[in-house]
């Protein structure tokens, strides 16, 4: 499922942007299952995760917290963003 039918950004959709941004191919199974594991053991960067805040900022036309570009983990990027969603910041 997308952000539009949720409402909330999943975690194949994070390892989907993951991809397109940044060009980092995870398994979504795998991110599910070490969501707390630091996004650089994926290979994932500062500026890799900027792009994809960028792109939920794009989809969403709203700015998202400065917090979600500096998250370390998926699950800690996931609360925060489907926070800020949720209540529409």
């Amino acid at each position: 499922m997308t952000t539009q039918a949720t409402g909330r950004v999943t975690v194949p959709e994070l390892a989907a942007l993951m991809k397109q941004t940044a060009g980092v191919t995870v398994d979504p199974g795998d991110l599910a299952a070490r969501a707390d594991t630091a996004f650089g053991v994926f290979g994932l960067d500062s500026l890799g995760l900027l792009g994809i805040v960028g792109e939920l900022e794009k989809r969403h036309a709203r700015n998202l917290p400065v917090d979600a570009e500096r998250c370390e983990t998926p699950r800690e990027f996931l609360d925060c963003v489907n926070t800020a969603l949720a209540a529409g910041v």
